[in-house]
């Protein structure tokens, strides 16, 4: 009696059994279920993330934050003041990041920026800084939608350069001094709207 010939290639089982594996993860990745980093250029055509409208900003809209940053600058010259390191510095160029990586450290900046100039509306600016307070508010308020669509796995696994400013923002209201906070933050504005989130709202385009 002659043995069985060896088997040279898979078994229709192991065959059936890497059909399925391939088939689901074609369909895990399809529908999401498997998370991994969305280019901003699918983000900004889901529901609720809309940033293109952001690529540039109305010129009354410039004006108001310009009003302000100029009545703030008139109440620091009667003051001595020297703040360094700068907290924003001119290496800060959102270009260095990856393209999903851009919302989060934008997020980040604007959230200070927030709490930096309410608190000043509270008390040194007042009235001048309610529009500014509105624009911004109104695209913190996109911006994080288009951060939670990237999905919970992203803002939890922060890396490199990414980690590194995202540190720095949070640590800022507590090693700063609240007079360097403040012109820091209202400093670093113009570059925010000009720069920052018009490469945002660009997605894929800035390189």
């Amino acid at each position: 009696m002659l043995p069985n010939p060896s088997p040279v290639g898979p078994s229709i089982t192991d065959t059936a059994v890497g059909c399925v594996l391939v088939l689901t993860a074609v369909v895990l990745t399809a529908t999401g279920a498997v998370p991994f980093p969305k280019p901003l250029g699918v983000l900004a055509d889901a529901r609720g993330c809309h940033l293109a409208q952001f690529q540039s900003l109305s010129p009354q809209e410039l004006q108001a934050f310009k009003r302000a940053k100029d009545t703030f600058e008139e109440s620091l010259s009667q003051k001595a003041w020297s703040c360094r390191p700068r907290l924003f510095p001119r290496t800060w160029d959102l270009q260095q990041l990856k393209v999903w990586e851009r919302p989060m450290a934008l997020e980040a900046e604007l959230a200070l920026t927030l709490k930096v100039l309410e608190a000043m509306a509270d008390s040194s600016l007042g009235d001048i800084l309610d529009q500014p307070l509105h624009t911004l508010r109104h695209i913190h308020s996109e911006l994080q939608a288009c951060v939670s669509a990237q999905g919970t796995w992203a803002l939890s696994m922060p890396r490199g350069r990414l980690h590194h400013w995202l540190q720095r923002l949070h640590d800022a209201p507590e090693k700063e001094s609240l007079g360097c906070l403040e012109a820091s933050v209202m400093f670093n504005v113009f570059r925010l709207l000009t720069r920052d989130l018009k490469c945002v709202a660009s997605g894929d385009l800035c390189v």
